[in-house]
């Protein structure tokens, strides 16, 4: 694939997942801002099992002024690094009351000077909300991508660099969505379910899965 297959690729992947959304469980933007924050390093299942009960509690940024951050932390305590999120969560919570009045800024910029907001978590927060034309790069598109010869790099950073300038809104679609299930579901990194690909004839994967 090259950078004119991008069309194609989006179009493929829409056709395979037409409903697609994030499967993170979110009642509210702050909410989905706070679960992506939670979700590193941990499964959208870990994630929601805990914010079934979390969320109850912290429904708006004000509600940071109830909770300790031990209280916080021992409702998250079952994901990894929780201590450290229980802060940045507290944290980010009273950013938003105290500098934006509670109101979720929509620009990368912004977004990234909330603790432990990253570029990737920012690009996925306003994909979501605001079907941007970004898609969050981790390990695993990274990993799709290269597969599928869409890009020849070798970190999810260079991955993120060599795309940003490539999808539009006329573009991509719902990519990010829509990418995010194929790795989860159809492209995992061991057992991919190469069979049922629709880019099978594409893939540079050289241990493909026929069976």
């Amino acid at each position: 694939m090259l950078k004119k297959d991008i069309p194609f690729f989006a179009q493929k992947l829409n056709e395979m997942f037409p409903d697609a959304k994030t499967e993170l469980m979110y009642n509210n933007e702050f909410q989905l801002l706070i679960a992506i924050l939670m979700s590193a390093q941990a499964t959208d299942k870990q994630v929601n099992k805990v914010n079934r009960n979390f969320f109850e509690f912290l429904k708006t940024p004000e509600d940071w002024m109830k909770l300790w951050i031990k209280e916080i932390t021992m409702f998250i305590d079952s994901i990894s690094f929780f201590n450290n999120k229980a802060k940045n969560i507290y944290n980010t919570c009273k950013i938003l009351k105290e500098k934006y009045n509670s109101k979720i800024p929509k620009t990368i910029p912004e977004l990234t000077e909330l603790p432990w907001v990253w570029i990737k978590t920012a690009k996925v927060f306003l994909a979501v909300i605001e079907d941007a034309p970004y898609i969050g790069v981790d390990t695993h598109v990274h990993r799709v991508l290269n597969r599928l010869w869409l890009v020849k790099t070798k970190s999810p950073n260079e991955t993120d660099k060599k795309i940003s300038k490539w999808f539009t809104k006329e573009n991509h679609g719902m990519l990010h969505n829509t990418l995010v299930l194929f790795w989860r579901y159809h492209c995992t990194a061991r057992k991919p379910k190469c069979r049922e690909c629709p880019f099978l004839e594409k893939c540079s994967y050289k241990e493909k899965n026929l069976d």
